[in-house]
């Protein structure tokens, strides 16, 4: 979220850059800064007090050791006077504390600068393209086409254990799945980064601290009488390890990456773009995350998305990058990347990484902070993730670019992983 600070020193900023993000916050800032302002007058109050009272205090031993009984008598009932009054004015700055952060709450990410003002996919920022859109034959089949004809995932019988959008993988296509996992997690521990096995299951605090509750809660599985939610992404449970803490700048950035089942209701999805592996309500994915210095964030994103892009080259898939504009942005999100893949026979592009800098506004929520060298004053650090991939849509890409005659064959890269050339 952002901090107070923020937006009480640079209220027509704030005001000016989240209407990048089609946000009118003219309103909400007023009210903010309104209750902030009480909430300020109210402290000052209270310090006034407090300081009399203790000033009031040391008076009474004076008058005491003077044998001045009656005066410090009457200075005793203003101390208990002042000590109520400042009891109840507490008892408020609690309230408007509280009225102030849930109205912070509701006010998304400030955009980058250079994030582009739109309202939807169609005025995102095709950034580079990569690969060869292969040409298929007449007769190619779709990825739903090719995983019946294969018998390598069954969503009939996930339907049957679960409902619709929990698929069965069997045999090659099981394999294929957990070929890519670890070939995913694989790349990014030689990236750096350190591989963790997460909860998939969090509570609420750790729904709040990246963002996903309250503006999420609809879209995500929850267990009622545990009060616990099923996860979306392992963003939430590996970039809440660090809520609450405090890091050294040396130790900057900290890189994670994680494999997980994800959970989303996907709530009112229907159409043909969610046939087949195109939108799943279970699905697996490899996330990377890091905690980053302010200075380095953007360096750190930077490299992320080359660490992706490289993923999807090696797969030899075609690919475009997109830095999404204003209105296509997440609530959280400073600046993110697309990455889309090509597929074949549905012959259009399909999302499998996003990769974004939060800056500063999960850190705050998580009130994750670091330390520079030599300096007393804790700074909040800024927060990055992106899918290293997200498995659905990469199958049904590699499914319906890579069909033959003789069946589907498998990338260079992944055979020493599945352990076979062709599913056939």
């Amino acid at each position: 979220m952002l901090t107070i600070n923020l937006i009480r020193e640079n209220k027509d900023f704030v005001i000016e850059r989240l209407r990048i993000k089609n946000f009118d916050a003219a309103e909400a800032v007023e009210k903010i800064l309104g209750l902030d302002q009480t909430r300020r007058e109210i402290q000052s109050k209270c310090d006034q007090m407090q300081a009399d009272m203790n000033r009031i205090s040391k008076e009474i031993g004076s008058m005491m050791k003077e044998g001045r009984k009656d005066e410090a008598a009457l200075a005793k009932e203003k101390t208990y006077s002042l000590k109520e009054e400042i009891r109840s004015l507490s008892e408020r700055l609690v309230i408007l504390e509280n009225e102030v952060k849930t109205e912070i709450i509701k006010l998304p990410n400030l955009p980058h600068n250079l994030v582009a003002h739109g309202h939807g996919a169609e005025d995102n920022i095709n950034v580079r393209e990569g690969g060869s859109i292969p040409v298929l034959p007449g007769t190619a089949l779709s990825h739903w086409d090719l995983i019946k004809k294969y018998d390598i995932i069954d969503f009939d019988l996930g339907i049957k254990l679960t409902g619709a959008g929990f698929p069965v993988y069997k045999g090659k296509g099981a394999r294929l799945e957990r070929a890519l996992i670890s070939f995913f997690l694989d790349e990014a521990v030689k990236a750096g980064y350190t591989e963790l096995m997460p909860p998939i299951l969090v509570n609420e605090d750790s729904g709040f601290g990246t963002g996903q509750l309250p503006d999420k809660e609809g879209q995500m599985y929850h267990v009622g009488l545990d009060n616990y939610y099923l996860i979306p992404t392992a963003e939430v449970p590996v970039t809440n390890i660090y809520r609450d803490v405090i890091l050294d700048s040396e130790n900057l950035p900290v890189k994670n990456v994680a494999y997980t089942p994800c959970f989303r209701r996907e709530a009112g999805s229907w159409g043909a773009h969610v046939r087949g592996l195109n939108r799943l309500h279970q699905f697996d994915k490899v996330e990377i995350v890091q905690i980053a210095h302010p200075d380095n964030s953007y360096e750190c994103l930077d490299q992320m998305v080359s660490h992706v892009e490289g993923l999807v080259s090696k797969l030899e898939l075609p690919y475009r990058i997109l830095r999404l504009c204003g209105g296509d942005m997440s609530f959280t999100s400073a600046m993110t990347y697309d990455f889309e893949v090509w597929s074949a026979a549905q012959k259009r592009w399909l999302e499998v990484s996003s990769v974004s800098n939060f800056e500063s506004f999960q850190a705050n929520r998580l009130k994750c902070r670091f330390r520079d060298k030599g300096e007393k004053q804790n700074r909040l650090v800024h927060t990055l993730n992106g899918s290293a991939l997200a498995l659905p849509r990469i199958v049904a890409a590699l499914l319906e670019n890579n069909q033959t005659e003789q069946g589907i064959a498998i990338p260079e890269v992944l055979k020493p992983y599945t352990g076979f050339d062709i599913i056939n």
